[in-house]
């Protein structure tokens, strides 16, 4: 069996990152920025900092700022119109995964102009150009999108999330600063971050996983563990290791996917709009005892990362326990909901969500086989 690895280009990590943009821009010779992202980052001034910095350096720009949470088709398709009629020859993605997700949806588009109706990029689609460059500048610490050849789109007409795997969406550069992640309220700290420690464990399980994808999710859960806390709390140092975390997990889990927290967790987002970190968070723990007797000895891994002490002492059946009760007790700690019912769920919607959910495509890497009775009933236990 062969394993591949897909990490970016270049990739700029701590504070004032964003300063080295200019020099990456002229270096390919890059004349025209599309940046993409949300109101609230202009609002938090946020875009500010970017486009001062672009100016200063004499380097033309424009700006597309409609994206929303769980992107849609409409929102991918008004990207494209405004990409082409700005003439722009690069995007710069700033945000969270919403705003890279649609900047990759984006640039495949433009230089894979057959895949113009969105859909068709669904699954791994067979893509024959890399995007126009993309330059991502994360603002939250958990997608760890400007690292991994993932992206999830919305169809609202069809009330579904759908899942997009191409080796030409990841972006060229990367700048994780800190800095641009210091506005993050508490409950997106926590939600993002619950969501990049999902990111670590089901890529740590998953079918796919081998030794050098093992190696980056059990420090990323580790980091993750140790620096949660503070950085929900607004602490400069561990949002600085939450960047990082949430970036080691990316580089992991882009190359041997998921599994069924996020299948389960994406129909959420599509039927009520459920912020995808919290509906992770709210899954992770519950899934992870249903996959428990399937992972072999990686729990106890997983509960001596998460900070249990003792592991070694521990039964196996203690050790799987202690892992999924510390993911639960920090998930309590940064103030995840506990119930599905919090953020929407519909019990009369529960068999075709969990339809959905079994059809998705990151749930066929869950090293449990399972069923919609299942699925089911994982969704009922958290009502």
């Amino acid at each position: 069996m062969t394993n591949r690895m897909i990490l970016n280009e270049t990739s700029y990590f701590g504070k004032g990152a964003i300063q080295h943009i200019p020099e990456e821009v002229t270096k390919r010779q890059l004349k025209k920025a599309l940046i993409v992202t949300d109101k609230g980052l202009v609002k938090a001034g946020l875009l500010a900092k970017i486009t001062d910095l672009l100016e200063a350096n004499q380097l033309a720009y424009e700006v597309y700022d409609e994206i929303v949470p769980n992107p849609t088709v409409a929102v991918v398709k008004k990207g494209i119109e405004v990409y082409q009629a700005s003439q722009a020859d690069y995007l710069l993605a700033l945000g969270g995964g919403s705003s890279m997700d649609t900047a990759k949806a984006i640039g495949i588009i433009i230089n894979n102009p057959e895949f113009s109706d969105v859909v068709s990029l669904e699954g791994v689609a067979p893509t024959k150009h890399p995007s126009v460059p993309i330059l991502a500048i994360p603002t939250t610490s958990g997608t760890a999108a400007e690292v991994t050849i993932n992206y999830v789109i919305t169809d609202e007409e069809k009330k579904r999330k759908f899942v997009c795997v191409d080796v030409h969406d990841i972006p060229a550069v990367a700048f994780v600063d800190s800095e641009m992640m210091l506005g993050m309220p508490k409950a997106l700290a926590a939600a993002t971050g619950m969501d990049a420690l999902t990111h670590a464990i089901e890529g740590y399980i998953t079918k796919g996983a081998w030794e050098m994808t093992d190696m980056l999710h059990l420090k990323a859960i580790e980091i993750i563990a140790h620096s949660l806390r503070a950085s929900v709390e607004g602490d400069l140092k561990g949002r600085e290791e939450m960047a990082l975390g949430q970036y080691i997990a990316g580089m992991g889990f882009s190359n041997v996917g998921l599994g069924l927290v996020h299948g389960m967790a994406h129909p959420l987002g599509a039927w009520y709009d459920t912020p995808h970190g919290v509906a992770n968070a709210i899954l992770l723990p519950t899934v992870m005892d249903y996959n428990k007797e399937f992972t072999g000895e990686k729990y106890r891994d997983i509960a001596k990362a998460m900070g249990v002490k003792g592991v070694d002492d521990m039964t196996l059946d203690e050790a799987r326990t202690a892992a999924v009760d510390a993911v639960r007790q920090l998930g309590k700690d940064v103030g995840i909901p506990s119930t599905l019912t919090e953020v929407g769920f519909k019990e009369e919607d529960i068999e075709l969500v969990a339809k959905d959910a079994l059809n998705d495509v990151c749930t066929g890497g869950n090293p449990r086989d399972t069923n919609v009775e299942e699925i089911i009933a994982l969704y009922r236990s958290l009502l």
